[in-house]
């Protein structure tokens, strides 16, 4: 196994957009990004102020004039991101309304065409990464099953497994495009989907038939809410894991409130998001376990706490990612005191 340095850092420029300067323009944002010290940036698609995700998927000419205008401040696209589109290719009847608001007019309150677009962008977004030179796409699985997560009454036998076919049936043709282009899609294991921690993403693995493209965006926030040992994840899941959000989290249960949260706001739950650094994450283990495993993934700061600004965040977050990179060492630290192999020598060492 051979180590790598993480790259970054870079920030998912999702949670900062705005109608006001500089979170308003791509040029805006990459100026903002790079002032701050962040070398790269994750865009999510369905933002056309920062791409247009189809002309991407049909011209090179326009990728290329892209990565230049974001290379021109000095940053990399570390992935292209549809997860709202992705979370549109698997919604249960219950979500209609609510996901209708992350569709466009014309698929509204028709959930076939809804998920036609869903998959239609999904599969632009492995032809626009391939023609940026990007090697991994961040996104969501979608649910048919989140509803039964603690149910009552009880699942009928044969609905997870059923679940998990459907889910899978939706997500191979798009899963065979993005292995046509050479993409990996990075499934973010998320509280709400249907891939929501360890189990559930061996289930649609093996639902795929372990589709090589199959694989991982590791944000450790989202396994503290769950009380899911997020350090052992990665001792199981490493060779899957091909991005990484830094986002922090902390759990703090009360006589009154614990996992489920009582329907309170972020801020009165007892899961809830935190800046980097805030929450009770180690990122310390967590860096130098990616690292160790020779994990080849860009640390993107995403922000979404209850407390802090997003400006404040973002300018805190470049600085915290920087001082958890770990250079990976290409030697082991007592290599001066080893010497050339002498196969009598050993022999002698051991008796023979």
């Amino acid at each position: 196994m051979t180590m790598k340095t993480i790259k970054g850092p870079a920030v998912f420029l999702a949670q900062f957009m705005d109608d006001k300067a500089p979170f308003n323009s791509l040029d805006g944002l990459c100026k903002w990004a790079s002032d701050l010290g962040y070398k790269g940036i994750q865009i999510p698609t369905w933002e056309t102020r920062l791409i247009d995700l189809d002309t991407a998927a049909e011209s090179q000419t326009y990728c290329d004039e892209l990565k230049g205008k974001i290379a021109d401040y000095g940053l990399e696209i570390t992935e292209l991101s549809t997860h709202l589109q992705g979370q549109l290719v698997a919604v249960h009847p219950a979500y209609d309304l609510m996901f209708d608001n992350f569709a466009p007019d014309d698929c509204k309150n028709n959930p076939k065409k809804r998920t036609e677009w869903a998959i239609t962008q999904v599969k632009n977004a492995a032809t626009a990464s391939n023609r940026l030179g990007i090697r991994a796409h961040g996104t969501f699985s979608g649910s048919l099953l989140w509803h039964t997560m603690h149910p009552w009454p009880q699942r009928p036998a044969g609905l997870v497994e059923m679940g998990f076919e459907e889910l899978a049936k939706r997500w191979l043709p798009i899963l065979n495009h993005f292995d046509e282009q050479g993409v990996d899609v990075c499934y973010e294991i998320h509280p709400g989907e249907d891939l929501h921690d360890g189990v559930t993403f061996e289930r649609f693995l093996e639902a795929t038939g372990n589709h090589k493209r199959v694989n991982i965006l590791y944000d450790p926030s989202h396994f503290v809410l769950q009380q899911l040992d997020y350090i052992e994840y990665i001792d199981h899941y490493h060779e899957f894991i091909k991005a990484f959000h830094v986002k922090d989290s902390e759990f703090n249960p009360t006589g009154k409130k614990g996992a489920f949260g009582g329907y309170s706001d972020w801020i009165d739950r007892a899961g809830r998001y935190r800046s980097p650094g805030d929450g009770q994450i180690d990122f310390k283990t967590i860096f130098s376990k990616l690292t160790q495993y020779g994990c080849d993934v860009w640390a993107v700061m995403e922000w979404e706490c209850c407390i802090k600004s997003p400006e404040q965040g973002a300018r805190e977050g470049a600085p915290f990612i920087q001082s958890h990179i770990i250079e990976a060492t290409q030697k082991a630290f007592d290599d001066f005191a080893g010497a050339d192999i002498d196969k009598e020598q050993l022999k002698k060492i051991l008796g023979l």
